[in-house]
Order: structure tokens, then C-alpha cells, then sequence
């Protein structure tokens, strides 16, 4: 029913109103800003480098020639725009969805899943604790990305708790046809696995239903146009012509028959759901998918190709580390590899209590201390995941190159 989730909407009247719109520290204010809390998140993270680089990430088909397969903000602007179109419907708060919406993937390694497999792998090996692109994305608005302020001076994005929380609560398969948000008010690093909470907003259930819709058709459509599923083209025809009737295939028909099954069906008693057909479509297609496309043969060779990539640049600043100091480990680098030097120490410089710090318009949290072999690790995990696919590869080149 439209407009039937408005009394528990994210807005002042929500009894979790002061949580959702907490931060860290207090923001800066500026003169004639007239956008709400949700808006500033929103333009805080579009801004961000974080952002900019998801246009060279990964979305499932690596470096494709064909200009119109989807990468990684692709993907996110889809959910921007499946989750806006419910929430709208629902009477949610759609200022919080889009805000949400365009940080959820800023966590995400380069080279997609994939990359992130490989650097969970190096994560547990010399630190003792997984990589995952959820957890990774709250420390990064929270530590790494950093904008200008009224002053010239950098600060970390110091984002709302109702975006921070929809960006670590936003993964994880839904199992069970309802989902409801959690009532509690937790430290947001008491998550030790993703999918260990709900969100705590109806509005942070609506993006993590609306990425398993965006990505499942667009899959589908990306895969098609490059031709993995060309032997597979009449069960997926008639897996979907079943459920869907007609005889178009495209992402927009998926879309649609689940974004208004989910608006029919959603109730505050009952929680965000779909129908047991819908419900039974949803799983179907993400069955296919994962058979005939994300396990797909063609994606093998790639994949071994990422796994020596990020190994080899982990490995070439790890083997740097002298046992002491950071910022003297990292000056070894300069001569054999300038651009990896130049690249990682400016990166460093920014997160690190080096003594000879000297660049006064920091105002960002110091996250690694200069004697800790395990925050050096850390920090390089943080530095290969911001990476672009084309700036690991050149990166991977210049460690190669003689």
C-alpha cells in the first residue's frame, strides 16, 4: 500500500531520529546551506575519491571492450535509482536511500569479488582478520576519505550513523522472505561478518533489497552481450517468459515485476517481502547466474591474473617493512619503484603519526603508528582497495618492468 511505511520513516519524528543523524564529531556549518543531514551525506560522498574511482572498478565482467557493460558505479546508481523509486512508494525517507545508495560499494577492492577474496586471503594471513568490502567501506568514510573544509583543511567525511550503518548492513543474501531492521543502537564495529545485523532503518533494508535487484538482470543483459550465455539463451528465455509472460528480455522487465511485487506485498507487520513467486524468481535467477555466469569458465584465466597482480604489489611493500619504522621502510621503495613510491607515500603520509608530519591543513584521525608491523600491513590493505583496475595493473607493471 503507498505511503504505508510513512509514521516509521527516518525523519524527526522517529524515535531513532538522534541516533540516525549522529556523527563522530560535530560538522562544519556553512552560511545559506540549506541541505538536510541525509543531503549533506549524499554530496559529502559524490564528492569523494572514493566515488570517482568506482567508474574503473569491477563489476562482474573485467576491463570489457564494449562500453556499455556495467562497472561499479553503474551498479551503484542503479541501486540509487531502484531504491529511491520504493522508498518513495513506501513513504520511506528517499534522502537517506540515495545517500546510502552511492556509498554502500566504496569498500570494494579492484578486479570485484575477486579482488576481494585475494585480499581477505593476504588480510588473514599477516593480520588475522578477513577482508570484506562491507567492513571496509565503514573504515573507509570513517578514516581514509578525506574533504576540504571551509579552511583548506582535509577532515575524514564524518557521515551520519544512518549511512554509515546502511553501508555495513547492506550485504548478505536474504534467505528469508522479510526483513525487518534491528531495534538496537550498536557500535557499528561490533560486526565481526557481514550479515551479522540488520540495518537499523527501514530505509537501510530498502537499499540492501534493491542491490540483489539491480545486480540479477543487469548480470544477465552484461553476460548476454558478450556471449557466455549463448548455449544457455533458451532455459534462461524460458525461465523467465514462465515467470514474467511476453517474450522480452531485459533488465527493466525484472526490475519492474520486483520492484512492484516488493511494494505490494510490504507491510510494517509483516517487513519488506515479495511474493512466494516473486520471492522464488529472485533465488532462481541468482541460481543461474552464479551457474552459468559468476563460476563461468571464461572468467578463470582473469581471475588468476588479479590473484598475481595484488599478490605481487602486497608483497613488494610488505617485504619493504624493516621491523621498525614505517616511514624509513617506505623510503626503499623510491629508487626501484618511483611511481609505487610516490603513489603509497603520500598515501601514508595521511594516515600515519610520522614525526616529520608537516602538513598542516591534516585534520583527519592518525589510524597507524610508525613502530606497528601490523598497521603497516593494514595500511596497505587499505591503499590496494582503494585501487583502480588500471592503476593495480600499472602499478603490477612497474614492479615487473627492468
Amino acid at each position: 500500500m503507498k505511503n504505508c511505511f510513512k509514521d516509521f520513516a527516518a525523519t524527526p519524528n522517529n524515535n531513532k531520529w538522534q541516533n540516525l543523524i549522529s556523527r563522530k564529531y560535530p560538522m562544519y556549518q556553512r552560511e545559506g546551506d540549506f541541505r538536510s543531514e541525509f543531503e549533506r551525506d549524499y554530496t559529502r560522498v559524490i564528492h569523494s575519491n572514493g566515488f570517482r574511482r568506482l567508474k574503473h572498478k569491477t563489476q562482474v565482467f573485467f576491463s570489457p571492450e564494449n562500453d556499455h557493460i556495467c562497472t561499479r558505479i553503474e551498479h551503484v546508481l542503479h541501486v540509487e535509482s531502484i531504491s529511491y523509486t520504493i522508498a518513495n512508494y513506501l513513504g520511506l525517507n528517499t534522502e537517506l536511500t540515495k545517500a546510502i545508495s552511492v556509498a554502500h560499494d566504496l569498500g570494494h577492492s579492484p578486479f570485484g569479488h575477486k579482488g576481494e577474496k585475494i585480499l581477505s586471503s593476504l588480510s588473514k594471513r599477516d593480520i588475522g582478520t578477513s577482508f570484506w568490502h562491507e567492513k571496509n567501506g565503514l573504515g573507509l568514510v570513517d578514516f581514509i576519505e578525506l574533504l576540504e573544509d571551509n579552511n583548506k583543511c582535509e577532515n575524514n567525511l564524518n557521515l551520519t550513523y544512518a549511512v554509515r550503518d546502511g553501508i555495513i548492513s547492506h550485504c548478505g543474501e536474504i534467505d528469508e522472505n522479510y526483513l525487518k531492521p534491528r531495534d538496537e543502537f550498536i557500535d557499528l564495529y561490533d560486526y565481526q561478518k557481514p550479515n551479522q545485523y540488520a540495518p537499523y532503518t527501514w530505509e537501510g533494508c530498502v537499499v540492501k533489497i534493491s542491490d540483489k535487484i539491480s545486480y540479477l538482470g543487469r548480470d544477465i543483459e552484461d553476460a548476454i552481450t558478450i556471449g557466455i550465455l549463448d548455449e544457455h539463451l533458451e532455459k534462461l528465455y524460458d525461465l523467465l517468459n514462465s515467470n514474467l509472460g511476453g517474450t522480452g528480455l531485459n533488465n527493466t522487465i525484472i526490475i519492474n515485476y520486483l520492484i512492484s511485487d516488493l511494494c505490494q506485498n510490504s507491510s510494517p507487520d509483516k517487513g519488506l517481502c515479495f511474493s512466494e513467486k516473486a520471492f522464488k524468481l529472485l533465488n532462481t535467477i541468482k541460481e543461474f547466474n552464479y551457474k552459468y555466469i559468476y563460476l563461468s569458465d571464461r572468467l578463470i584465466s582473469s581471475s588468476r591474473y588479479f590473484e598475481v597482480i595484488l599478490n605481487e604489489i602486497y608483497n613488494t611493500l610488505a617485504s619493504c617493512y624493516n621491523g621498525i619504522s614505517a616511514s624509513e621502510s617506505i623510503k626503499k621503495l623510491a629508487n626501484n619503484y618511483p611511481s609505487l613510491y610516490k603513489s603509497f607515500s603520500e598515501f601514508a603520509d595521511k594516515y600515519y603519526d610520522f614525526a616529520d608530519r608537516t602538513n598542516s591543513n591534516l585534520k583527519n584521525k592518525v589510524i597507524f603508528h610508525d613502530d606497528n608491523k601490523l598497521d603497516f600491513y593494514k595500511c596497505i590493505i587499505y591503499y590496494l582497495s582503494g585501487m583502480t583496475d588500471n592503476f593495480a595493473i600499472k602499478t603490477y607493471q612497474e614492479i615487473i618492468r627492468f
